[in-house]
């Protein structure tokens, strides 16, 4: 417990002081989203270290996580490619200099548009149903490469974000999967990937070295049925960052090691020969974004309430999932947290809370308060409910200098896509 402890106070360590963040918002006002440049790179070097011994390896970063180009291009220089599931992230990629076979293309329910593009980039399209073969060769014509994702269904496990797979509805089962491989090598297809996806937020390590085992087995099955030799085997994202004390971050190298050991054990032992990618999202970026947002009013009632400028428009997680993310009182971070509250947003839902009975400082109207690991699924889940404006999106660089990424949005924004001219 102890060095859980001190590991997840390493990742809750500030990039920035109060006085840097009253600063920046004389420039920015809050709240605004603020990612750190300078440990994203470590992070993903790290990363990068660990599954880089795998055969072929390759990240493509999820897009879903964090769709900002300033954020793509540093993962581009740091060699990722990116995890796309909708036509704007594919034109988003393409902005940046990312296509090609350095996009992984998986989506459902997908649009003819969407897989229209996929092919004219170039990107590994990932099918997500049997009948979408058809509806993709109609569409686009079939790739000369083409993945699938596979739904293991009661084999599995999944979590509370991503659900149970056999509830799932994403994917293949195994028997439409041998028949869609089946299929497009009859149409002419003659290179094949696999993917999952089953998971979400995990940090028990030996989940993934399950899923790389399940996917090897199943890539010996495919060669031995269908006489094909898969190119490559995608395991997902999934991988999870701690969002609690009792919490510790997920060991690369283990995970790493354990796929190489299902690798050589299964793999090689059939000579057969597959790249391994993975499409993590939330543990290349999360820890290193944070929520900046000011204290504008204190509630005294049946309970105590902190109510801030920010709301679950900036940041849904809490309210969608129960999420708990950490919070400092910049300037009080040496204080006891010896008073109780829930910090609230304005947004004329009851759910509208960033915490419940959380202990905290003593806060005073006017406090500046940072809502760690918002750099995924933090600003790109934002909504305009209430007419709420989505917030600014700032970067940290490496030599410190603060730049806006993504300006905040204007009631003029707001009223763009309305038409006033017929009332």
């Amino acid at each position: 417990m102890a060095s859980n402890i001190k590991e997840y106070e390493d990742t809750m360590k500030l990039p920035f002081t109060k006085e840097q963040v009253e600063k920046i918002r004389e420039r920015f006002p809050t709240p605004f989203h603020i990612y750190d440049e300078k440990r994203i790179r470590e992070n993903v070097r790290k990363f990068k270290k660990a599954f880089g011994k795998l055969e072929g390896f390759k990240e493509f970063f999820a897009v879903k996580a964090l769709p900002n180009p300033y954020i793509l291009k540093i993962l581009k220089e740091e060699g990722f490619g990116t995890d796309c599931s909708s036509l704007p992230e594919l034109i988003l990629s393409e902005k940046v200099g990312i296509t090609g076979e350095e996009i992984m293309f998986s989506s459902n329910d997908t649009p003819k548009e969407a897989f229209k593009k996929a092919k004219e980039l170039g990107a590994i399209i990932n099918v997500d149903d049997i009948s979408h073969i058809e509806f993709l060769e109609k569409a686009a014509g079939l790739p000369d490469l083409i993945c699938f994702r596979y739904n293991p269904g009661p084999a599995r496990k999944g979590s509370t974000i991503i659900g149970d797979p056999k509830e799932a509805k994403y994917g293949f089962t195994k028997e439409q999967l041998l028949e869609g491989y089946r299929i497009c090598k009859e149409k002419g297809v003659k290179r094949f990937g696999l993917h999952t996806m089953v998971i979400s937020n995990e940090l028990n390590e030996d989940y993934f070295i399950e899923t790389a085992k399940m996917l090897f087995e199943l890539a010996i099955e495919i060669k031995e049925k269908l006489d094909i030799q898969l190119e490559f085997v995608n395991l997902g994202g999934g991988i999870g960052i701690p969002y609690r004390p009792d919490e510790r971050p997920v060991d690369y190298e283990k995970i790493a090691d354990g796929v190489q050991k299902q690798y050589d054990e299964l793999i090689k032992k059939n000579n057969l020969h597959l790249k391994i990618y993975l499409e993590c999202g939330r543990v290349i970026t999360g820890p290193y974004g944070y929520l900046i947002t000011t204290v504008l009013h204190l509630k005294h009632t049946y309970k105590e309430y902190v109510g801030v400028d920010a709301s679950m428009a900036n940041l849904m997680r809490p309210a969608m999932y129960g999420a708990h993310h950490p919070i400092t009182v910049l300037g009080k971070e040496d204080k006891a947290n010896d008073h109780t509250y829930d910090v609230t947003g304005s947004l004329c839902e009851n759910n509208d809370k960033f915490a419940i009975d959380r202990k905290l400082p003593e806060i005073n109207e006017g406090d500046i308060l940072a809502i760690h690991n918002t750099g995924a699924h933090g600003h790109s889940m934002g909504f305009n409910y209430n007419a709420s404006l989505r917030s600014a999106e700032l970067l940290l660089k490496e030599n410190k200098d603060v730049i806006q990424i993504r300006r905040a949005e204007t009631v003029e924004d707001y009223f763009s896509t309305l038409d006033f001219s017929n009332l």
